[in-house]
């Protein structure tokens, strides 16, 4: 069974044993990036910004892991490993690998981990890293962190991984303190995304899938896409308004969707919010719904709860709007507006109306 990760206690030397010798050799820091589709998913960058913040901390190599078929796109990949931060690059081609399976995706990574021996495995906590991750560590049997919302190298040279638990009331930081690799998950926008240095290039290590197709259970017999989302992409908008139980009724939700419109945003709500079946769950902000980075995030009527905390506190600037001065969003938000969203909202999309009115005829 894998080892359950142990959160920190106030005496956390006391379950700290020795490392095993099996695992002094494991050195680090390894990144999986995330193709699917024939595309990267933004949060293998994202991490790998991190990746080379934690593996400066360790004094030691940081490395993307690139599994897919032999595709322009998987070239692409490897070279924007290193425009990313990375210094080596692992790389498993196959034609099995086009479309994410469980199976082989579990076999190639956790050949490589075997092999090469990383210290620190970070992937995103999408459908297939999930998936993946806990896969991966039930089979080297070891910890895994999921959905963290922070990563840092502690005195005793350990991961910490921060994530919400008890319902998001409380953060907690875990430990994978006598196995290798550490393992952890990331949500998308949790972390900055670096600027590429398009002049990086790096080493370049090859392996093999080590099963055939006929070998492999899993077939995919049909690509179906998800369009339920109805376009909602709130994870990488400039500008989101949201809205939470202070506007009192689904109907003033609308307010939240006007202003969002009028700013070339877009719209969002807390999680209370999609408990009350006023809004759907692809527009929940928070720990369990998305995580955010806009340059503006407006909230109205939100109470600022830590799991919407978590999911918000990247924004560059937070606009608090709630009739109650102690609300907790007040402690985190940069301006505070202590007042009725359901008058200040309206005030705000006709002053902006008028103003982005005055600039297109100026222009």
């Amino acid at each position: 069974m894998a080892e359950t990760p142990q959160a920190q206690p106030a005496g956390r030397a006391g379950l700290r044993k020795e490392l095993p010798e099996r695992f002094r050799d494991y050195k680090h820091v390894w990144v999986l990036v995330e193709i699917e589709r024939g595309k990267v998913h933004p949060v293998s960058w994202e991490l790998m910004g991190e990746g080379r913040k934690l593996a400066d901390k360790l004094g030691c190599q940081l490395a993307g892991v690139v599994i897919g078929p032999k595709a322009e796109t998987t070239k692409t990949a490897i070279r924007q490993t290193y425009h990313y931060g990375a210094d080596v690059c692992y790389i498993v081609e196959d034609e099995a690998l086009t479309d994410y399976r469980n199976e082989p995706y579990t076999q190639v990574l956790t050949d490589l981990v075997n092999k090469y021996k990383p210290e620190i495995l970070l992937l995103g906590a999408t459908p297939l890293g999930r998936d993946l991750a806990g896969s991966v560590a039930t089979t080297l049997q070891t910890g895994l962190t999921a959905d963290a919302t922070e990563l840092a190298i502690d005195d005793d040279m350990c991961l910490g991984a921060t994530r919400p638990t008890f319902g998001g009331t409380l953060l907690c930081t875990i430990y994978t303190l006598n196995h290798r690799p550490q393992m952890a998950t990331v949500r998308p926008r949790v972390m900055a995304m670096p600027e590429p240095d398009t002049k990086r290039s790096g080493r370049m290590i090859w392996d093999n899938l080590r099963m055939k197709e006929d070998d492999i259970i899993t077939k995919v017999l049909e690509f179906v896409s998800d369009n339920t989302s109805k376009e909602a992409n709130l994870a990488y908008a400039d500008i989101v308004v949201a809205g939470g139980m202070g506007l009192k009724n689904e109907a003033n939700l609308a307010l939240v969707r006007n202003l969002a419109r009028t700013l070339g945003g877009d719209w969002g709500c807390s999680r209370p919010v999609v408990q009350k079946g006023w809004a759907p769950a692809e527009r929940q902000i928070g720990q369990t719904g998305n995580t955010i980075r806009p340059r503006l995030y407006i909230a109205a009527g939100i109470s600022g709860a830590i799991q919407h905390r978590v999911g918000v506190e990247g924004a560059d600037l937070i606009v608090a709007i709630n009739t109650d001065p102690n609300a907790k969003i007040f402690e985190f938000a940069h301006l505070g507006v202590v007042a009725d969203a359901l008058t200040v909202l309206p005030a705000l999309t006709d002053a902006f109306a008028r103003r982005l009115g005055a600039r297109a005829l100026a222009s």
